[in-house]
C-alpha cells in the first residue's frame, strides 16, 4: 500500500535544481488530488469494488473506446485514447491482458469505466518514488511538447522542463519528441499526482565521469579530438570530454583569421594540440595550427630576397598593405617601396583587398615571421636614367609646377619634378615672398644643383646662374676701404648699411663713436648716408664689419699729418729768410 504524503517531497540530492511545481497536472485524467489519494489507499481492495486494479483482455477497439473483460458481469470501456503513442499508433490489440483501474461498476450506459492510465500510475508509483529518493535514473519516452517543456511517458506522463532538457538552454525542442531517454525524477507531488524530471541531472553526472578521466589523461603536447562547442570573438571552447579547452584565434591558423566562425561551426570534430594545462586552475590552452605543418620551415628556400612572388591582398593599412603569399605566410608592402616617384597618402587609393599582386621579395626574417615586399622594384628606376642625364651645374629650362612655402617644384618633363629650395633663390634677397614673384605655369631657367639617387633629391638653383657677389667680396671691399653707405636698419646693437645691392654690413654700437653709446640712433638714422670704414670681412659667414669712429680716426690722423707738413713748410720758410738777412749783414 502506497502511503499518502500531503506535500511535494524534494530529495536531498535534487534540491540544487530548485524547479517550481506549477498548479498544472502533468496526467490530464486525473483532476483531483483527493480522486489520486483515494486510487492510491484503495488498490488492494477486491471483490470488483470501485478504485481496484484487475487484470483485463481486450475484446473490442473501436475510434473512442476500448472495450475490456475483467470477469465481471459487463464489459468495460477505457478511453481508446489511452493506448495511442504519440504519434496516434495504437499500442494494443484484439486478445491483450492488461492491468485496469475500476472507476465505477456501472455508467449511464451500463458497463464498467476503466482507466489503463490510472492503474499503470498506482503500478509505477513505488517504482518511480524509490528512483526519486535513491536518485537512481528512470527510463522515458517523450511523447509531446507542453507549456514549459515536454511531456514524458515513464509508465505515467511526468514533466521535463526546458530548463532540464540539456546542460545547455535548447530551443528545438521538437527533436525531442519520440525519444526514448533516461531522466531523474527530481521533485513528484504524491497527492497532485506532479512528477518532474531532469536529463540535465544524468548529462551533468556522466561529464562529471568523463571530465574526471580526461583530466587524468591530459598532458601537453598531446594531439586530441574535441567537438566545438561555442565560439566568441577571440576564440573557441572546445569540448575534449567533459572539459572545455580554449582554441585562441591566434592558434587555429598560420595564417590570417578575421573571426573564428569563418574557420569553425558549433558542432565540428576537430583535432587540436595541448599547448597548456594548468592542473591547478583546471584550465587548457588548445592549438589547430600546431597539428599543421608550419609554412615558416621552408620560407626560407621559397621567398628568398630579390625573388619575384604573387599574392593575394588580405589587408590594407595606413602604412602599407599585407600580401598572403602562402597558406600561413603573409608579406608587408611598405608604402614606401609601392613606387619610384609618387607619392602614395593611402594605399586603398590604389589596391582593394582581394586584388592579386606581383612583388620582390626585399627581406626575409624567418625568426621574427617577416618578409618585406616591394612593388617599385618590378619597375625601372627613373633616378638611374636622371643621374646619367643632368650633371651637376647644367642648365635647365622648365616650367613651373607647384609652389610651395619652402621652395618651387619644376617639371622638366621627368617622371620627378624638381625642387628650387628658397634660399637658392638669390645670392643676398631675404624675406622671399615666392607668390609675389612667380606663378604656376611660368618658364624659368635653372642650374642642376644636387641629383641624389639614395634620398631622391633632384634640386635646382636660380642664384646659380650668376656669380655669388661674396666670392670675390675681399677684393671688392678690402679692409681699411672707405666708402659712402645708406643705412637700412637701426637696431639696438647697431646699424645695417647696405654696401651694394643685397650686400650689407654691419656698424656695431662700439664702432659708432669713440664715446659710449647708449642707443645707436641717437647717432645715425635709416636713410643717413655716412662715410664708414671696413674692419673685418668673413665671406664664409657673410658678414662684413663696419666702423664709423674710424673713419673720424682717420680724418683725424690725415687732418695732424697735413698740419704737421704745413708747419713745417712755414719752419723752412723762415729759416730761409733768416739765412738772407744773415749774408745780407756780413
Amino acid at each position: 500500500m502506497v502511503q499518502k504524503s500531503e506535500s511535494a517531497h524534494i530529495p536531498k540530492w535534487a534540491q540544487i535544481y530548485d524547479v517550481v511545481l506549477g498548479n498544472e497536472d502533468t496526467t490530464d485524467e486525473i483532476q483531483k488530488g483527493g480522486e489520486l489519494e483515494q486510487l492510491l489507499n484503495s488498490s488492494m481492495a477486491r471483490n470488483f469494488i470501485e478504485g481496484e486494479v484487475f487484470k483485463g483482455r481486450i475484446v473490442n477497439i473501436s475510434d473512442e473506446y476500448v472495450t475490456i473483460d475483467i470477469g465481471y458481469k459487463q464489459e468495460g470501456l477505457v478511453y481508446t485514447k489511452e493506448f495511442r503513442s504519440f504519434d496516434g499508433t495504437l499500442k494494443i490489440k484484439s486478445g491483450d491482458e492488461i492491468d485496469v483501474y475500476l472507476e465505477k461498476l456501472e455508467s449511464t450506459l451500463g458497463n464498467l469505466v476503466l482507466s489503463k492510465d490510472k492503474a499503470e500510475i498506482i503500478k509505477a508509483w513505488d517504482r518511480i518514488s524509490h528512483a526519486c529518493e535513491k536518485g537512481e535514473p528512470v527510463e522515458g519516452t517523450v511523447i509531446q511538447k507542453v507549456k514549459g517543456g515536454l511531456s514524458v511517458d515513464i509508465g505515467v506522463k511526468a514533466f521535463l522542463p526546458g530548463s532540464q532538457i540539456d546542460l545547455r538552454p535548447t530551443r528545438n525542442l521538437d527533436k525531442f519528441i519520440g525519444k526514448t531517454m533516461k531522466f531523474k525524477v527530481i521533485k513528484f507531488n504524491k497527492k497532485r499526482g506532479n512528477i518532474v524530471l531532469s536529463r540535465r541531472a544524468i548529462l551533468q553526472e556522466e561529464r562529471g565521469k568523463l571530465r574526471d578521466e580526461t583530466l587524468s589523461a591530459i598532458q601537453e603536447g598531446m594531439i586530441v579530438k574535441g567537438i566545438v562547442k561555442n565560439i566568441t570573438d577571440y576564440g573557441a571552447f572546445i569540448d575534449l570530454g567533459g572539459v572545455d579547452g580554449l582554441l585562441h584565434i591566434t592558434d587555429m591558423s598560420w595564417g590570417r583569421v578575421k573571426h573564428p566562425s569563418n574557420l569553425l561551426n558549433v558542432g565540428d570534430e576537430i583535432e587540436v594540440k595541448i599547448l597548456k594545462y594548468d592542473q591547478e586552475k583546471e584550465r587548457v590552452s588548445l592549438g589547430l595550427k600546431q597539428v599543421q605543418p608550419n609554412p615558416w620551415d621552408n620560407a626560407a628556400t621559397k621567398f628568398a630576397p630579390n625573388s619575384k612572388v604573387k599574392g593575394i591582398i588580405v589587408s590594407i593599412k595606413d602604412y602599407g598593405i599585407f600580401v598572403e603569399l602562402d597558406g600561413g605566410i603573409e608579406g608587408l608592402v611598405h608604402i614606401s617601396e609601392m613606387s619610384w616617384t609618387q607619392k602614395i597618402k593611402h594605399p586603398s587609393k590604389l589596391f582593394n583587398a582581394g586584388d592579386e599582386i606581383e612583388a620582390m621579395v626585399l627581406e626575409l626574417d624567418v625568426e621574427n615571421k617577416r618578409i618585406s615586399l616591394g612593388l617599385k622594384q618590378l619597375q625601372p628606376n627613373p633616378w638611374d636614367a636622371l643621374v646619367k642625364k643632368y650633371d651637376i651645374g647644367l642648365r635647365v629650362k622648365g616650367t613651373i609646377k607647384s609652389i610651395v612655402d619652402f621652395g618651387i617644384f619644376v617639371d622638366l618633363g621627368e617622371e620627378v619634378d624638381a625642387l628650387i629650395h628658397i634660399s637658392d633663390i638669390s645670392w643676398t634677397r631675404k624675406n622671399i615672398n615666392l607668390q609675389d614673384e612667380y606663378k604656376v605655369g611660368d618658364k624659368l631657367e635653372a642650374k642642376v644643383l644636387t641629383v641624389d639617387k639614395d634620398n631622391q633629391k633632384f634640386c635646382l638653383g636660380v642664384k646659380q646662374l650668376e656669380e655669388d657677389p661674396w666670392k670675390r667680396i675681399e677684393e671688392r671691399f678690402p679692409v681699411g676701404t672707405i666708402i659712402q653707405a645708406e643705412v637700412v636698419r637701426v637696431t639696438e646693437f647697431g646699424a645695417f648699411v647696405e654696401l651694394e645691392t643685397g650686400i650689407e654690413g654691419l656698424i656695431h654700437i662700439s664702432e659708432l663713436a669713440e664715446e659710449r653709446v647708449e642707443k645707436p640712433s641717437d647717432v645715425v638714422k635709416k636713410g643717413d648716408r655716412p662715410l664708414v670704414m671696413v674692419i673685418s670681412v668673413d665671406k664664409d659667414s657673410k658678414k662684413i664689419a663696419l666702423s664709423l669712429k674710424a673713419v673720424e680716426k682717420a680724418e683725424s690722423d690725415s687732418a695732424i699729418k697735413s698740419f704737421n707738413r704745413h708747419d713745417e713748410m712755414k719752419t723752412a720758410t723762415l729759416a730761409d729768410k733768416f739765412k738772407k738777412i744773415d749774408l745780407s749783414n756780413n
